[in-house]
């Protein structure tokens, strides 16, 4: 005996989950960026990369959040709320690291966070949309443009409207 179909997930957490993934993903190759930049001997750069990780704890907590409410519904996967978990933690103990110059730990955390945001992202874009509901259509207004009284309608059919009326087409 087979269960019954499951809708599908709401389609706004999906959005939002993608674009929240995406966004942590860019925010942690920048990270690297500065990183190296900072390893190359531009000390200057360490400010900018303490700031990016804020921003980057910050859009891994606001993930967290997305994922939950993608998972809350009972119709959407739960991966990604246990991948928004992994990130969560692994950044809180990327800042623990980097603040007290754990510099091994802290490169080999900052590799695996970056493969973790990226794994994230592109799992959040395999995740399949459902299908936008349909829209009612709105009922015909005096210009005649949509409905039976426009070009849609039998008595407008092989017309396109025009600042000046109607112009005839030829099939």
């Amino acid at each position: 005996m087979s269960s019954p179909p499951v809708a599908p997930a709401p389609r706004r957490p999906l959005i939002l989950l993608r674009a929240t993934a995406t966004a942590t993903a860019a925010l942690a190759l920048g990270q690297t960026v500065l990183a190296g930049s900072f390893l190359n001997g531009h000390y200057e750069s360490l400010a900018p990369h303490e700031a990016g990780a804020m921003a980057l704890a910050a859009a891994v907590l606001v993930h967290l959040v997305v994922a939950a409410l993608v998972g809350r519904s009972g119709r959407g996967p739960r991966r990604p709320l246990v991948t928004a978990a992994l990130l969560t933690s692994g950044v809180i103990l990327q800042i623990g690291f980097g603040y007290d110059r754990a510099l091994g730990l802290h490169v080999v955390l900052g590799a695996l966070l970056l493969s973790g945001t990226l794994s994230a992202a592109a799992g959040a874009w395999r995740l399949p949309l459902p299908a936008r509901s349909p829209v009612p259509e709105a009922p015909d207004g005096p210009d005649g443009l949509d409905g039976p009284d426009g070009p849609d309608g039998p008595d407008g059919a092989g017309l396109l409207p025009r600042p000046g009326g109607p112009v005839e087409v030829a099939p």
